[in-house]
């Protein structure tokens, strides 16, 4: 919550709708939510939701938060190679109850744990350094917007962020906590900038990086 009330989770789904219709409007483009409307989606649930529809990528929209009130700029983040050990574990962990594909790998037909342990690392390393491209992106496009917080693409270990088959990046738009930014989320108009920049990284990161042609069972 901002310093005058504005609630992130309420200007983050407005940014997520927005950009959801901007997209939509593109030929080839399909957007599905983690949520549309004023519920929690639990973490895992948000990947899990990316990963059933077989999405060709993962945007995860927030507003920074800090103490100090001066701290202020948006960021985008990418999977570390630390979070993508852990996420292996994960899987590895989850395999016997995981009867659908990580990276065109059938987990349960795997049957030797090195193996299948490679096999998801090559998936990730992939994932990351897709998710990268796309992160440098949006970054590059927001930045024409307002002030980033960090001049390159950040990684870390964000839970949003590790399937290890879809490229994903997490991003900050502004500091909520920053009495300025947080004029500026809610005004409408720079909303709609923010939008714009988003929409623009994506449609380049596609236009250099097409995803492979699949047939798509959406329930």
């Amino acid at each position: 919550i901002g310093p005058s009330g504005l609630r992130e989770k309420d200007v983050v789904l407005a940014i997520g709708l927005a950009l959801r219709d901007k997209l939509n409007a593109l030929p080839g483009m399909r957007v599905m939510m983690t949520r549309d409307a004023d519920f929690f989606v639990p973490l895992g649930e948000r990947v899990r939701k990316a990963r059933r529809v077989q999405a060709d990528l993962f945007v995860s929209i927030h507003a920074d938060a800090f103490i100090n009130p001066d701290a202020r700029g948006a960021s985008v983040f990418a999977l570390s190679t630390r979070g993508a050990s852990s996420s292996a574990a994960r899987w590895m962990a989850e395999r016997e109850n995981a009867a659908d594909q990580v990276g065109g790998v059938n987990s349960k037909a795997v049957k030797d744990a090195q193996v299948l342990r490679a096999m998801l690392d090559m998936s990730t390393t992939a994932q990351i350094n897709d998710s990268l491209k796309l992160g440098n992106e949006v970054l590059g496009r927001i930045g024409k917007v307002g002030k980033l917080h960090k001049g390159s693409v950040e990684q870390a270990g964000f839970a949003v962020l590790k399937a290890p088959d879809i490229p994903s990046i997490l991003v900050e738009t502004a500091f909520i906590s920053n009495p300025e930014e947080e004029d500026k989320l809610r005004d409408a108009g720079y909303r709609g900038e923010l939008v714009n920049a988003l929409a623009t990284g994506i449609r380049r990161y596609f236009a250099k990086n097409p995803p492979l042609a699949r047939q798509r069972v959406l329930s």
